[in-house]
């Protein structure tokens, strides 16, 4: 890309040698075209110019200095100042060696030449292409256009003409080497440094050209693929004309480095284009603005990555792949490791769980993805990059990250129990969905830690188990909190209870099964929840039917059906368990028939009146009629306790065998079917009975031997755990000691 220069005819003042021009011969004026940025001198065309400024190479001498004063005051870029700093460090070492060959040459060699007059303060001329000899045996040198050429160093530079500019230089530096070879400066040493001078300066002009060219490429107006190519052309010849560095360290034929510094210019490139976007926010302004500000700021620094990373895969690639010059890799390193940059710095003013996850999140999910480009058949490749993120400051993301997860995750199940209670407060009965009590507790639950574990699970597999661990306490902790709350609220009742037990089932079966090895450790708090409301269930009908027990083995009870109230109470309270989940309906259902046999049965051991004779027979006859009408109302309510069934039988008929010595069959028979059974129920059963002193004492004797082997057995867990008569409490009594004597 070319831009329109306007030229300036500047007044030269050239001191002609004798020999090559005759005093009538007017002087040449050296026409100079305006440098375009860097390049334009800050006082072409003023008056009272200095004669220094028309000596032939000090006008682009004076340029890159005038290029250096604007780096000082920020006009020019960063890269002119370090070439020039490079180039004078080589130079300055140039001149010494020329300054120590000049001292040791004859001085007599200069004046030896017929018509050759040495002046030291006549500048040797190297742009001028009228210019004598600026030594013996030196031919001519030209920056300005030869005579076959209508356009300077600086012309070709400033149109962009970087190819054809280079040849110029390296034509110019190759001669000045063999010049140098030839010893022909020894009696200018001065005049060959400035010329090398000069030749260098031109070569950082195109180093800077080269630099302002790749920050236009993905600037607003952008660089034609002409140029592009140029560019690229122009530094693969110069690294085939300086393949490496001269023996003797000399500056002149040293490798430029090109290749280089177009990478150190895409780089900062790169790096300007993502510093633009939001750039316009204050340091420390993403803590102030929260999650959804910092979501935007990545919107728009993904955007423009995404752009210009579209115009070098579509526009920039082709022209350089054109002139054989890879460049694909730089720019997406370049990009790369900007990008790296601003996250970093993002990173150190992100703040709490949300914008931590939007920073994690946008690396790993929208920077990282195959889509990113928005193009499908252009895809970002991260397998030669290094990681987005330093692994010290992505771990250090992650820990915080979770670290405001825990708080949060504990807030989320705060606010639960809060929805919770507002529910209790308004005496809401809980819905019936599909048959069952409902509460929307499980459902909250399952939201709370399937969002979490997703997003987690989107960002790092570390990251999904972390946050698995933590709704896993948070949720252990929340258990208790939530029953004791229910409990000593006012909404305790059957449909509440069922609709919690059957939430508590709910994430017990659902959770585990979906999170294998994470959830285990909420099997214990979510079943002590759910004995905890099972109990308090229980403790309800418990309350209602307690004094109905106390009518069974009384006068009345030998004439009434007693038991059909407390049975319809049973019933009754079995219809809530319809409507909760099978598995603790059944617990329930068993935990109900097991109290209904145990109390019976401590009625029976502990009875308000004895009966003798008739009424002992009629009691057992009773007591058998009152186990089958249990027995069948729980196994009509689906009770799967049938073990329950054989206990109060077996004691009805030891009551009420009269063929004594089948007592001791009944009495194994109840000792085998309940090892928790002991030695004073025993007791009490055989004084009910009323056998006698000897009779008991050879079936006392008899049940040891049964007793121990109901205890080894129970110890073992042949039993089952199925406890019955160890909750029931015997006391001593008169009648008891009679029957063990």
């Amino acid at each position: 890309m070319s831009f329109p220069a306007t030229k300036m005819s500047l007044p030269q003042t050239v001191t002609s040698g004798p020999e090559l021009h005759s005093p009538e011969e007017p002087a040449k004026k050296l026409q100079t075209p305006p440098v375009r940025g860097p390049w334009r001198a800050s006082s072409e065309g003023a008056p009272g110019t200095r004669r220094e400024d028309t000596w032939p190479g000090l006008g682009t001498f004076r340029r890159a200095f005038s290029r250096s004063s604007q780096q000082a005051s920020g006009q020019a870029p960063k890269e002119d100042l370090g070439l020039f700093q490079r180039s004078s460090r080589f130079l300055s070492r140039s001149l010494r060696r020329a300054r120590e060959n000049s001292s040791t040459a004859d001085q007599s060699h200069a004046t030896a030449v017929p018509g050759v007059t040495h002046n030291p303060q006549m500048p040797s001329r190297v742009m001028d292409g009228g210019g004598r000899r600026s030594s013996a045996g030196v031919g001519r040198e030209e920056l300005e256009p030869e005579a076959a050429q209508d356009k300077s160093v600086a012309d070709l530079i400033t149109e962009r003409q970087l190819l054809a500019a280079f040849e110029q230089l390296r034509q110019l530096e190759g001669r000045l080497v063999a010049e140098k070879a030839s010893h022909s400066f020894q009696e200018d040493p001065t005049g060959f440094a400035r010329r090398a001078m000069d030749v260098c300066l031109h070569y950082d002009g195109l180093a800077a050209e080269i630099g302002a060219i790749v920050r236009e490429t993905l600037g607003p107006g952008g660089v034609d693929a002409a140029t592009l190519g140029e560019l690229a052309r122009t530094v693969r010849a110069e690294e085939e004309a300086h393949p490496a560095s001269p023996a003797d360290g000399d500056f002149l034929l040293t490798p430029r480095r090109w290749r280089l510094h177009w990478e150190d210019a895409v780089r900062q490139s790169a790096q300007e284009r993502v510093q633009q976007a939001g750039a316009g926010a204050a340091p420390g302004a993403a803590e102030a603005e929260g999650a959804s500000g910092l979501a935007q700021r990545l919107a728009e620094l993904g955007g423009v990555v995404r752009s210009d990373l579209q115009k070098v895969w579509r526009e920039v690639l082709p022209a350089y792949s054109a002139a054989g010059f890879p460049a694909g890799e730089a720019y997406l390193r370049a990009f790369h490791g900007a990008v790296a940059q601003r996250l970093q710095e993002l990173a150190q003013d992100a703040r709490g769980c949300e914008q931590l996850y939007v920073l994690l999140d946008w690396a790993v999910n929208v920077y990282g993805s195959p889509d990113f480009l928005g193009v499908p058949d252009l895809t970002l490749s991260m397998e030669p990059l290094p990681p987005l993120l330093a692994p010290a400051l992505w771990a250090r993301l992650e820990s915080d990250y979770t670290s405001f997860l825990e708080t949060k995750v504990t807030s989320c199940f705060d606010s639960i129990l809060q929805l919770e209670q507002s529910r209790w407060a308004d005496m809401e009965a809980p819905d019936v969905l599909q048959g069952l009590y409902h509460t929307p507790l499980s459902i909250d639950v399952h939201m709370l830690v399937a969002e979490h574990v997703k997003v987690a699970g989107a960002i790092s597999a570390e990251l999904e188990a972390t946050t698995l661990s933590i709704c896993a306490r948070a949720l252990g902790l929340f258990l208790p909190r939530f029953a004791k709350a229910f409990l000593e609220s006012k909404a305790v009742s059957e449909p509440h209870l069922g609709a919690n037990i059957n939430a508590c089932e709910e994430l017990r079966t659902s959770l585990l099964a979906r999170f294998p090895g994470t959830f285990e450790e909420l099997e214990k708090p979510l079943v002590a929840a759910t004995c905890t409301f099972q109990k308090r269930l229980l403790q309800g009908l418990q309350g209602d039917v307690q004094p109905l027990f106390r009518n069974l083995c009384t006068k009345a009870w030998l004439t009434q059906d007693v038991l059909q109230p407390l049975m319809d109470k049973v019933v009754a309270f079995a219809h809530h368990l319809e409507h909760m989940a099978p598995v603790p309906a059944q617990e329930t259902l068993q935990e109900l028939h097991r109290y209904v046999v145990r109390e019976y049965l401590a009625q029976v051991l502990r009875p308000r009146e004895r009966f003798r004779g008739e009424e002992r027979l009629r009691s057992a006859q009773k007591m058998g009629v009152d186990a089958q009408a249990i027995g069948d109302t729980f196994q009509g309510l689906g009770s799967e306790a049938t073990w329950l069934d054989q206990a109060i039988r077996c004691v009805a008929d030891i009551l009420g065998e009269t063929y004594k010595d089948d007592i001791l069959r009944h009495l194994e028979t109840l000792i085998r079917s309940y090892p928790d059974i002991r030695r004073d129920h025993v007791l009490a059963i055989l004084a009910l009975r009323r056998l006698g002193r000897r009779r008991n004492q050879r079936l006392l004797q008899h049940a040891q031997g049964l007793l121990r082997a109901a205890a080894k057995a129970r110890g073992s867990g042949a039993a089952g755990g199925r406890v019955l008569f160890e909750e029931i409490e015997v006391p001593a009594s008169m009648d008891l000691l009679i029957a063990c004597i």
